[in-house]
């Protein structure tokens, strides 16, 4: 991610980053295929250190047995790439307000 000139994220903000990160990839991976072809979906974000900080997405899915020719890593990457857009986004915002 860029340098947007934030200043130190509160705790709040850090866990409602992380948060924002893992609801955009859920989204992106449910819009892609039904909960019912999921048998294992696990998403999690974390933000380490301070500044700078380093945000990591990490998504894990097992499709069911009838989506086997999916392609899944596709998937997972571009779930991932939609985390980090809305995390940035997220923390754009935060700049918007600081700001003023």
């Amino acid at each position: 991610m860029e340098d947007l000139g934030l200043q130190e994220l509160t705790s709040e903000q850090i866990e409602e980053l992380c948060a924002v990160a893992e609801e955009a990839a859920s989204k992106y991976v449910l819009s892609k295929v039904s909960p019912k072809r999921i048998d294992t979906l696990s998403i999690s974000a974390e933000a380490e250190g301070r500044k700078p900080m380093k945000l990591s997405i990490d998504v894990d899915i097992v499709l069911s047995s009838s989506m086997r020719d999916f392609d899944v890593q596709n998937l997972v990457d571009k779930a991932v790439k939609e985390a980090f857009k809305s995390a940035e986004k997220y923390l754009k915002g935060l700049t918007c307000h600081s700001q003023k």
